[in-house]
């Protein structure tokens, strides 16, 4: 599955908000430096999805715009 999120870093709060069936905005407070936000919502999608962090990709990474790539779990 494929969705879209826009990041908000350096926030005081850390909450996901699914905005539409495949978009997501997440607030972080991590900021943008290092990878730091980066790491911070590919753990919360992890934990949200209920996949492993190894199973999520962000496509475009500089960008508070993401297309992020979740392989969903197989196992049933």
């Amino acid at each position: 599955m494929i969705i879209k999120v826009k990041v908000k870093p350096n926030s005081k709060k850390e909450e996901i908000n699914k905005v539409s069936e495949n978009e997501y905005e997440i607030y972080v407070g991590e900021e943008a430096e290092n990878n730091k936000a980066n790491i911070r919502v590919v753990n919360l999608l992890a934990k949200e999805f209920d996949v492993s962090f190894r199973d999520i990709k962000i496509i475009n990474k500089r960008s508070k715009d993401k297309l992020i790539e979740i392989k969903e779990n197989s196992d049933n």
